[in-house]
């Protein structure tokens, strides 16, 4: 396997950044790693005019596209669907000629309020959450890029264990790491339901 570097950028999406616990933390534990760049969509284009050529650019210059936001309605806040719908467009992302991101990896990083037992047919979810991240990753493969398994942050709202949380942003850190620095081998890790899993897979440091 390839030790080659990746570089990972990170698109973040949460309306109301300030109020935030989970997804500031992640953010926090993240952004300052090398490798990494961190496009804050709400903080970038706070009128949602978005500029498709700057996106397009940031795309084309990375290797790992990563979504990070909470889990809203079972999707995600609306600036990152005006993103999609915007900035992959016909001929670039997909269809005829449109094979510019083919070949990059793409990871969802979410935190939901409910636990993990609310997303199973006897859960009040009634779906599991890789059925609900359907449409992500079909937009991955209809783009041509690898849909890995995601990182989940569940139950959020009934998470008071500070430790708890800091290991969730650890977990996510290392995982950013790993990506990155390419010491996970992708066709095992798309044997797993998450990306969290995937940690037991690399050699103790």
């Amino acid at each position: 396997m390839s030790k080659t570097a990746r570089r990972l950028l990170l698109l973040f999406a949460h309306p109301a950044l300030h109020k935030s616990r989970v997804n500031h933390l992640l953010l926090s534990h993240v952004q300052s790693l090398p490798g990494v760049t961190v496009n804050d969509l709400y903080e970038a284009y706070p009128r949602f005019l978005i500029n498709v050529a700057r996106e397009q650019a940031l795309l084309l210059e990375h290797d790992v596209i990563i979504f990070q936001h909470p889990f809203y309605w079972y999707s995600s806040p609306a600036i990152l669907k005006q993103w999609q719908d915007l900035v992959l467009e016909f001929g670039f992302a997909y269809g005829k000629d449109g094979t510019r991101l083919h070949g990059k990896l793409f990871l969802t990083a979410i935190s939901t309020g409910g636990p993990s037992s609310a997303y199973q047919r006897s859960g009040s979810n009634y779906f599991t959450i890789r059925e609900l991240l359907a449409p992500f990753e079909q937009t991955a493969r209809l783009c041509g890029m690898t849909y890995l398994p995601p990182f989940i942050v569940p139950g959020v709202l009934w998470m008071d264990d500070e430790q708890e949380l800091a290991s969730y942003a650890s977990t996510y850190r290392r995982a950013l790491e790993a990506l990155r620095d390419n010491t996970l081998n992708v066709s095992e890790i798309m044997k797993l339901d998450t990306l969290n899993q995937a940690m037991a897979l690399l050699p103790a440091s």
